[in-house]
């Protein structure tokens, strides 16, 4: 199922033809650096280059009696060799090969989950600048509370989105690392300059000290900075989907000519994009708990990590490029409504400038608390349905102090974005 979720270029890294490839790879980079070193003779490592080669059919069959993928792998690429055969898989373990080729997949996934981001970005960006001022309602604990702009809730996307950017990158640094180690990681049978000549062939750096394998720890980075994208997502997603409920209808995922939204009801048209937005991203969130799990293995390896790391690894990545390139399109193609905004601020008939009343009532001279007070009194009767500013200008207490003009100043929604230009400046969204 997981192919429903999968884009060509991310499908294309962890295809098992590509994995073999790499993996064929650095075992040729291995006997390079050998050769480099003494130890095989450039003649054996010319001939290797020129005859080494996979089939995936015929590994699955020897895998059958190996029951080891990369014994099967080995056997595959030197069946048609002579005596340079000897010369493969010289001196390293399995992992030597695996854990290096590995770094490169997951170095390329994140360049793709990168320009994905980019894309996100670009869209939010966009988006941001568009509604800078289209004031709208903001909310907590979902009760209405004072005048946003659609442009400052984008805006607070981006900051995110940025942050979450600067771990992928981070993340990707610390996983771009590979090992030429041998089986505990202590060069007994492969000099330390083969893995600098290997890491170096492919932009790796080499791990300063490694067991038979790269520590777990660099992956479990790798995923929960991932996983943490995809937090990001779900909670952008949830947002649209709350925003879209019919009582509010504030904003609206695209709805093309032909979809469906039920296939009971005709009229309905739901959030469905942003909801499975939000369902992957509890996928992505479980895989990080696995890959922290796989950080503690037995002494200098134990083969715990390596199942769960077939399904964690691809598929966090697939996901959340999938995801990542999916709510980019949400955010292109978002359909606003400005005058649904300005209804629902209308909403609760003046009570969401209760705050500037309270302030310019402490201005005049009342305490805190007795300002509270007053504009608390009239904001209950308020609730069950008299308008707001009409009672504030009949109570005595609150016209005696603050004239019509400056109760009118008490209610303009400019109060509210008169910063929007700072805010902007400081997440690096100004002109």
């Amino acid at each position: 199922m997981i192919d429903r979720y999968c884009l060509p270029e991310m499908k294309a890294v962890w295809a098992p033809e590509n994995k073999c490839q790499k993996w064929l790879d650095v075992e040729i980079a291995v006997c390079e650096g050998l050769a480099k070193v003494g130890e095989i003779p450039e003649e054996a490592v010319r001939e290797i280059r020129q005859k080494a080669s996979f089939n995936l059919d015929r590994m699955l069959e020897i895998e059958q009696d190996t029951r080891h993928d990369f014994i099967a792998f080995i056997k595959t690429i030197t069946q048609n060799m002579g005596d340079e055969a000897r010369y493969v898989h010289y001196g390293i373990t399995s992992y030597d090969a695996e854990d290096t080729a590995l770094s490169l997949l997951l170095r390329d996934s994140a360049d793709l989950i990168l320009t994905a981001a980019g894309r996100l970005k670009s869209a939010v960006d966009a988006r941001a600048r568009e509604h800078k001022y289209t004031v709208m309602m903001g909310r907590t604990h979902g009760i209405h509370a004072e005048p946003i702009t659609l442009g400052l809730k984008f805006a607070v996307w981006h900051d995110e989105i940025q942050r979450n950017i600067r771990r992928i990158e981070d993340a990707r640094e610390v996983i771009s690392y590979g090992k030429i180690s041998g089986a505990v990681g202590t060069f007994a049978n492969v000099s330390p300059e083969v893995e600098e000549y290997v890491c170096g062939r492919f932009g790796l750096k080499s791990a300063p000290v490694s067991t038979q394998i790269l520590q777990r720890d660099r992956h479990a980075q790798y995923i929960s900075a991932l996983a943490l994208m995809a937090c990001s997502l779900e909670k952008f997603a949830v947002e649209i989907r709350n925003l879209q409920r019919t009582e509010i209808r504030e904003v609206e995922e695209f709805f093309s000519v032909g979809q469906r939204g039920s296939s009971a009801m005709p009229h309905k048209r739901n959030p469905s994009v942003s909801e499975q937005v939000s369902g992957l991203a509890r996928v992505v969130r479980s895989n990080a708990i696995a890959a922290m799990e796989n950080v503690a293995l037995w002494h200098e390896r134990d083969l715990s990590n390596s199942s769960v790391e077939r399904i964690i690894l691809p598929d966090s990545c697939l996901l959340v490029h999938y995801m990542l390139h999916t709510f980019a399109g949400i955010v292109e193609n978002l359909i606003v409504y400005p005058e649904n905004m300005k209804a629902n601020l209308e909403k609760m008939r003046g009570l969401i400038y209760s705050q500037q009343v309270m302030l310019e009532l402490i201005r005049k001279g009342l305490s805190r608390e007795d300002a509270y007070k007053a504009v608390q009194r009239n904001a209950m009767k308020s609730w069950e349905g008299d308008d707001f500013r009409l009672l504030l200008q009949n109570d005595p207490e609150i016209s005696r102090r603050i004239s019509p003009k400056e109760l009118d100043a008490c209610f303009e929604d400019s109060y509210h974005t008169k910063h929007v230009d700072t805010i902007f400046r400081r997440v690096g969204l100004g002109e």
